[in-house]
């Protein structure tokens, strides 16, 4: 049964009814390997060995350990393996009750051959033979995703993967994989999206699909690149100053006002921006788990504390009233 949800703006897309956010459920339950549950939100070490060294890695890890988090998320492609490397390190002494996540097909394409190739560099860069998810890290339109799930179906049999997740696919991608994993029994467990208050495109289609088909959602870039957390404003500096790419994605004058009313708004609470940013993403109707990330304990403390932090819905909604809220996947305004 479907019920409208009305959000701020006036218009109302359509989600599975939730009589409130704790109750959503996913058809796969994502447990580490001793059947610890999935923490409620996930730590990114795209930074490890990379603007964040050896050291202030490890802190990072320590800190989101303590903080009760035991999903960590990296990619082959990150920081040369050095990401990897470093996290197989940091999760060895507690492998059996931590959810380890790794991504392929970034680079060379999601064809067997280079899924297996890189997969197999990334276990070792590990040293674990098992990784609990295997993203497909974006969607290759130049590769049968029939030849692709056949692979990752050929690693979960093998005892390689526990899971698999899709990274930066569109809707129908995902729904075109889970038809197709129907086939080998090989459902899809997870999706990681961009989400956040300034780039709110998965609440199309990407959010509404994964509450009503129980799929996991973990969204990355929930501080929209560290433009919510302030520091630009200020005068700080960043991926937005240092990375054009960055620039570019979070370059529109309405974002820089909406992270400007943001950090009004956590002034008024009492809390960082960071902590509202964080909040927000982990409160839409579909669960998410947003995923953290941080080149310092001390930057990444303030999301840490969205943990203990209670959004009410009046703050959830001033706050989504900051930005346009997307049209729905029929553009059929007018009826909402």
């Amino acid at each position: 049964m479907l019920a409208r949800i009305l959000t701020p703006g006036g218009r109302t897309p359509l989600f599975p009814t939730l009589p409130n956010h704790a109750t959503f459920r996913p058809m796969t339950q994502i447990t580490s390997p001793d059947g610890t549950p999935v923490s409620r939100f996930a730590f990114g070490t795209m930074q490890f060995g990379g603007r964040a060294d050896e050291a202030e890695s490890r802190a990072m890890f320590e800190a989101a350990l303590q903080a009760g988090i035991t999903h960590f998320d990296t990619a082959h492609v990150y920081t040369d393996g050095a990401s990897e490397t470093l996290l197989g390190r940091f999760a060895a002494p507690q492998r059996e009750r931590l959810v380890i996540a790794t991504k392929a097909g970034y680079i060379g394409g999601a064809g067997r051959d280079n899924v297996l190739k890189t997969f197999d560099i990334s276990r070792q860069r590990l040293d674990m033979d098992m990784v609990d998810i295997l993203y497909l890290h974006r969607f290759d339109p130049d590769t049968d995703l029939r030849e692709t799930l056949d692979t990752l179906a050929g690693l979960r049999d093998a005892g390689h993967i526990r899971y698999i997740g899709l990274s930066n696919f569109a809707a129908w991608q995902v729904m075109k994989a889970a038809c197709i994993g129907m086939e080998f029994d090989l459902p899809v467990g997870i999706i990681q999206p961009m989400y956040s208050l300034v780039k709110r495109q998965s609440e199309v289609e990407l959010l509404p699909m994964c509450a009503a088909e129980g799929i996991n959602v973990a969204p990355y870039s929930p501080l929209g690149g560290g433009l919510l957390t302030g520091k630009y404003a200020q005068g700080g500096s960043g991926r937005l100053t240092e990375d054009d790419r960055y620039a570019a994605r979070y370059g529109q004058d309405w974002m820089h006002e909406a992270a400007k009313g943001l950090c009004a708004m956590a002034d008024e609470v009492g809390v960082a921006p960071a902590t509202l940013a964080v909040a927000w993403a982990a409160r839409h109707p579909a669960n998410p788990m947003p995923i953290l990330s941080a080149r310092s304990s001390k930057q990444l403390a303030p999301s840490l504390a969205a943990l203990e932090f209670t959004m009410d819905d009046a703050l959830y909604d001033r706050l989504t009233a900051l930005t346009p809220t997307p049209p729905p996947a029929t553009d059929r305004i007018e009826e909402a």
